[in-house]
């Protein structure tokens, strides 16, 4: 069976031969849309001009294809052979990735893709502020120790995620390393980064983890940052807390991409790449939002309709009435399950006759109502009474004193031979 469609004889655009990236529609929700790639692509293609080391041959394949590759790993956390054929071949997706993550692409695309976001939301381009965070992943069997550890705290053998935002939760600066590697140190490095890349940089959050006078030095002494941490008031409540929900936000903005639900990478560049990828295509949807004039997508796709007796059963306030009340098969499996309980109880284990008695009130139920749907008069159980006062009202309902059976007094007795 044939992979690509033009090993069937099928002639395609591209001059790659087995491949039809250039033919191929956006048909899977990873895709970029035309409107996210109108935003994204002139981006693109100017900051890979600007990084280009040498001129040579040209790229072969489609750049929205190689994109949308990219964001199909990304997304959904597969592996880079298990691309779909409609993809350009794995080999060549991954060494687009390689290389251009090696020249820095996706982190100058959430820089400029920031900036304009920024803008969007009346801000300066350039952040006064910042947030920082961590996060432990665990790692898989293809991360190397020398790249991971274990993190006692929460009992996770894998690595750290070190982010620092900015107040509107777009990312700033990124540090993996083992999850051995404590918050602050982690802290230390991030503010390298940030003290690179920005200088308006006065203020950074964090919470109890970054605590002590030996980072706050440090912070003013490397990046003239004060580090300000937002306690709890009280540690065993939920509250809202200043500032730091910022980050927490964007965390979970990252989990919803598979592929950050566990650390696959065999280095830690390319698990910081991952991150960047899955920013800039976050950072894409938003931008393209704000350009076209749409509303946010909701979030769960809008109300689910109901039918009128899921409905009824899921708020309780109307009873159900007819054959759809209580389905048949309630009744046949409530009978079944005590016909075998009784049949456990009868056979000497005392530990079973609770269960015998429940499947039988069980079953006695499903018969009553299913009498009642169907109009019919429906049986009373034994263990109530109902006494009816001289006016012939009904009073209330007492139920009966119940006593546990006797415990059979026979001995089991076995066939000869049984245990010789």
């Amino acid at each position: 069976m044939p992979v690509y469609p033009v090993a069937a004889g099928i002639v395609t655009s591209c001059a790659s031969p087995g491949c039809w990236c250039r033919d191929r529609r956006p048909c899977y929700p990873s895709d970029l849309t035309d409107d996210q790639w109108a935003v994204l692509e002139p981006r693109a293609r100017e900051v890979m001009s600007e990084l280009t080391v040498a001129v040579g041959r040209p790229m072969v394949h489609d750049l929205r294809a190689m994109c949308d590759a990219v964001s199909y790993v990304v997304k959904n956390g597969v592996e880079w052979r298990a691309l779909p054929a409609d993809f350009p071949p794995w080999e060549s997706a991954y060494a687009f990735f390689e290389r251009w993550n090696g020249r820095g692409l996706p982190a100058e695309l959430v820089r400029r893709l920031r900036e304009l976001l920024r803008q969007h939301q009346g801000r300066a381009a350039q952040p006064t502020a910042c947030i920082v965070d961590s996060q432990m992943v665990k790692a898989h069997d293809t991360v190397s120790k020398a790249t991971s550890g274990y993190h006692g705290g929460k009992k996770i053998t894998g690595r750290g995620r070190h982010l620092a935002v900015d107040t509107e939760g777009w990312l700033l600066a990124l540090v993996v390393t083992a999850a051995s590697a404590s918050d602050k140190a982690g802290a230390k490095i991030l503010l390298i980064k940030l003290f690179d890349a920005f200088s308006t940089l006065t203020i950074m959050w964090a919470d109890t983890g970054y605590n002590g006078k030996p980072l706050a030095r440090y912070a003013q002494a490397v990046a003239a940052i004060t580090v300000e941490v937002v306690a709890r008031a009280s540690p065993h409540s939920f509250q809202v807390l200043r500032r730091r929900w910022v980050v927490e936000r964007t965390f979970g903005w990252l989990m919803r991409y598979r592929r950050l639900a566990r650390d696959y990478e065999r280095t830690t560049a390319s698990s910081e790449a991952m991150i960047y990828w899955a920013t800039v295509i976050i950072m894409t949807r938003r931008l393209a939002r704000y350009e076209n004039g749409q509303p946010p997508a909701e979030r769960w796709g809008g109300a689910r309709p109901r039918s009128p007796q899921q409905a009824a059963l899921s708020t309780g306030s109307k009873a159900l009435s007819g054959a759809a009340a209580v389905p048949m098969q309630v009744v046949e499996v409530a009978a079944q399950v005590a016909q075998v309980a009784a049949y456990l109880a009868r056979e000497g284990n005392p530990n079973l006759r609770g269960d015998a008695i429940t499947a039988a009130a069980l079953a006695e139920a499903g018969a009553r109502a299913a009498a009642l749907s169907g109009g019919l008069a429906a049986p009373r159980s034994p263990h109530w009474t109902s006494t009816t006062s001289t006016a012939g009202s009904a009073a209330p309902r007492q139920r009966k004193p119940w006593t546990r059976p006797s415990k059979p007094t026979s001995p089991i007795t076995w066939p000869a031979g049984t245990f010789s």
